[in-house]
């Protein structure tokens, strides 16, 4: 006799329309998952810093009041998110937790990570989040997990990218 473990789903969550999606593909191929619904948030000092908008002249970022009142603030804006998508997932018969994590980083190394440290099946995501023009094409995020993961991913195309592909053709590519 043997056991199956319950297959662990890392669902990357910004509460996007495609993250939304993602959702609803991973319920729809892996119905009653065990699913952990990431969302990664960053903390304002270490985006003042990455931004170059905090220079070395200011002191230890990490020490003024109102970033830390900020980032408990923005911490629990996603874990908002996360609670929200671990329901969504929950009501279409995943078995989820809602995660939160502050960006290690860039957003696709922090879920790398965290997958890593779920050891978890697969990565499911959206094409593009929230991120506007970074994500024209497959999305900066998506795609810098699908090229860096040491594990599967599954991208799920935009709800209206995926609606107007199926009205045009496939272009087939010229051999030579």
């Amino acid at each position: 006799m043997t056991t199956e473990l319950p297959v662990t789903v890392l669902l990357s969550y910004d509460g996007s329309a495609d993250a939304q999606a993602a959702i609803v593909r991973a319920a729809r191929i892996m119905p009653g998952a065990a699913v952990t619904v990431l969302t990664v948030w960053e903390p304002l000092a270490e985006m003042l810093w990455r931004t170059g908008s905090l220079t070395g002249g200011l002191g230890s970022a990490g020490t003024y009041p109102e970033m830390r009142q900020s980032d408990a603030a923005d911490h629990e804006v996603a874990l908002a998110i996360a609670r929200e998508g671990a329901e969504r997932a929950t009501t279409l018969g995943l078995v989820a937790q809602p995660r939160c994590e502050s960006r290690r980083g860039g957003i696709a190394n922090t879920i790398i990570a965290v997958a890593a440290e779920l050891d978890a099946a697969v990565v499911v995501m959206g094409t593009r989040g929230l991120g506007g023009l970074k994500s024209l094409l497959l999305g900066s995020v998506s795609h810098a997990v699908v090229q860096h993961a040491e594990r599967p991913v599954l991208v799920v195309p935009s709800p209206a990218v995926a609606e107007g592909r199926r009205e045009e053709p496939v272009r087939e590519e010229a051999t030579a």
